[in-house]
This record gives C-alpha cells, sequence and structure tokens, in this order.
C-alpha cells in the first residue's frame, strides 16, 4: 500500500536530549507509534522509521538521527525515495512562541527561525509542507535560546506535556481519518 503521509518527529538523537523541549516532535512520534504498537526500525544510520495505518491511511513515520539543523536532509531523501510531495508531510515540532500545551496546525510558511524547519525547506525545495507545532513557551532571556530548548520541560510542566503530546497524537490521527485541513480546523478551533 502506498504511504499517504509521512510524519516527521524532529529532534535530536541520544539519551542526553530525550526529555528537552526541542525534543517534543520526538515525543510525540514515539507516544504515536506507542499507541498504534508500531516497532521502530533502523535500516541506516540516518533514520529510525515506524510505519501504522489508520483505516485506509498509511503513515509513514520517520526520526531523523542527524541533528535538528540538518534533519532536512534525510526527510527530502525519504521523501523522494517513496516519491511522497511535501504537501504529504507533517513535521512535528517545538514552538518557543506558544505558551507550553498550545498545539497548532498550519501548511507552510517561514521557518520562524527554527533550524529544523529551515532544514527542511532548504532540503525538500518547498515550504509547502504541513507543521504541527507543539508550544514550549519563552521563559528564557537575551542569548539564552539554545540553553533554554535543550534543557528537559520542568516538573510543574508535567502534566501540561502529557496533555499536549496526547492532542498531538490524536490530531496526527485526524490528519489520517479526514485529512489535515479537517484536523487543523477541529484543532485550532479547540
Amino acid at each position: 500500500m502506498k504511504t499517504s503521509f509521512l510524519v516527521v518527529g524532529l529532534g535530536n538523537p541520544g539519551t542526553r536530549y530525550s526529555s528537552t523541549r526541542h525534543n517534543i516532535g520526538f515525543m510525540v512520534v514515539d507516544a504515536l507509534a506507542a499507541k498504534h504498537g508500531a516497532q521502530w526500525k533502523r535500516d541506516t544510520p540516518d533514520v529510525e522509521i515506524a510505519s501504522i495505518r489508520i483505516l485506509a491511511t498509511e503513515l509513514l513515520i520517520i526520526k531523523p538521527l542527524t541533528f535538528m539543523n540538518l534533519s532536512g536532509i534525510v526527510v527530502a531523501q525519504v521523501a523522494r525515495s517513496l516519491g511522497i510531495e511535501p504537501s504529504k508531510i507533517v513535521a512535528v515540532v517545538d514552538e518557543y512562541n506558544f505558551a507550553t500545551g498550545r498545539i497548532n496546525l498550519r501548511l507552510g510558511g517561514s521557518s520562524g527561525g527554527h533550524n529544523g524547519i529551515s532544514s527542511l525547506i532548504e532540503n525538500l525545495g518547498s515550504d509547502v509542507f504541513w507543521r504541527l507545532r507543539c508550544g514550549i513557551d519563552r521563559n528564557f532571556g537575551s542569548g539564552e535560546l539554545v540553553e533554554y530548548v535543550l534543557a528537559p520541560f520542568p516538573i510543574h510542566e508535567a502534566e501540561l506535556l502529557k496533555s499536549m503530546i496526547s492532542i498531538a497524537v490524536a490530531t496526527i490521527e485526524e490528519i489520517a481519518k479526514g485529512g489535515p485541513e479537517l484536523a487543523r480546523l477541529k484543532l485550532n478551533r479547540a
């Protein structure tokens, strides 16, 4: 069966980064794969891959392991090898302009200064892919962004984080069931 959507969790590999704000993309796709009983496979050193089926829609889920700033290289390779258009890609990414827990789904636009999204735009040759943006808040001062995104979520945000991951997983399931535009309307209206 042909893959209907490519779902990309953006993050950094390794236990050092696993619970950091920048790795919310990995957290979401891990939760999605686990919920649907999918096993991660690693055919190459640069990517972990899992696949699930929801109704008649097959989702290929990937975690690029090249670190955030180079993730677009792997995403473009996978998309081209499977003939997946950018508009059928959903990138799950952290967003510091949103409060922790807030999620937004949108198609296209600039990178907003996010290096992972910049890498996808550059390597896909298009900005017309979906971004499922998960809020990590903006509690940092001038020059502290890198330190902030590479720090873990604080304990007092544990419930917000759990809820955000659950909503993000449900949104990806909605994309599979009714398409991204319907999922966007449902999520952004909530």
